[in-house]
């Protein structure tokens, strides 16, 4: 009688351990930012890319109809990938193209622009990720187009390619 309930017991604890870890098997615990569309955009401040100077959000988002943040990193593959197209949105003028360096190592982000050239109308550096945090991104690239009244109208998570770019195109006509 005694190991009948001693088999029981162990049974039991055995399938109440396999429950609690098929419910942790099915509970996601990646972090997600909350949505970011049309909402007013983090107010944040940073240092110049390349005088160091400390620059708040009130000077970057200035007399322009649209914005587009960047967040790149000369590490990350996909942002060299995207370059080409921030290249191709860098020539309209109705525009301001900025971007957001996270976490990188100045030398290399140099490098970086100084080889695929310079699309953006101002870079600020994200040393230790927390603008980006702040801006509801989920890594790099990232992408936001941002109306005159600093409200994110769309977000954009992943590389930019010709598709995306035609969207963009659309919305700052």
């Amino acid at each position: 009688m005694k190991n009948k309930t001693l088999l029981i017991l162990i049974l039991l604890f055995f399938a109440f351990c396999f429950v609690v870890f098929l419910k942790g098997l099915k509970t996601s615990n990646i972090y997600i930012p909350e949505t970011t569309l049309n909402k007013d955009l983090a107010v944040f401040a940073s240092k110049d890319f390349f005088t160091g100077d400390q620059i708040s959000f009130d000077e970057i988002f200035v007399n322009s109809e649209f914005y587009i943040l960047n967040i790149w990193a000369s590490w990350c593959l996909p942002c060299k990938k995207e370059h080409k197209f921030l290249m191709q949105l860098s020539k309209n003028k109705s525009i301001k193209l900025i971007g957001l360096n996270y976490k990188d190592k100045r030398k290399n982000a140099q490098k970086f622009i100084g080889k695929l050239g310079n699309p953006y109308s101002a870079i600020f550096t994200d040393e230790d990720g927390t603008i980006s945090i702040k801006l509801g991104a989920y890594g790099i690239p990232e992408t936001y187009v941002i109306d005159k009244n600093r409200k994110i109208i769309k977000k954009i998570i992943g590389p930019l390619n010709k598709k995306l770019l035609k969207e963009v195109s659309l919305i700052i006509r």
